[in-house]
């Protein structure tokens, strides 16, 4: 029951999930969402460190970044709970539109930039 709680907190703040929704999609670089959500690297961080504690995220190091990206695999219900908002919330406006910032954000390599 601990893991159920524990995935539910981790999903229930606008910052985390919104990282989750984009990590559906594949990796990304600590750096890509510094840009796509115009945030300090303190914060996204800091958010990133829940979700890897929360269990629903891995991380490697690639050069003097963090690239994070779903844990395989995950428990069922994190699972479960993916499928659904990949079904289900990918349409709404705000994902959406960090989806957008995300490809223009791949398109432009700013981790290669950076180091």
């Amino acid at each position: 029951m601990e893991q159920i709680t524990q995935t539910f907190r981790a999903l229930s703040e606008e910052m985390r999930l919104r990282i989750m929704m984009l990590l559906i999609h594949g990796e990304l670089c600590v750096c890509d969402l510094m840009t796509i959500f115009g945030e300090p690297q303190s914060k996204v961080s800091r958010h990133l460190a829940y979700l890897k504690h929360s269990g629903l995220l891995s991380s490697k190091r690639v050069g003097v970044w963090m690239h994070y990206f779903l844990k395989e695999p995950l428990d069922e219900i994190s699972q479960a709970q993916l499928i659904f908002m990949k079904e289900q919330l990918a349409n709404h406006p705000l994902f959406e539109e960090d989806f957008k910032k995300m490809e223009d954000t791949k398109k432009q390599k700013i981790c290669e930039n950076i180091n």
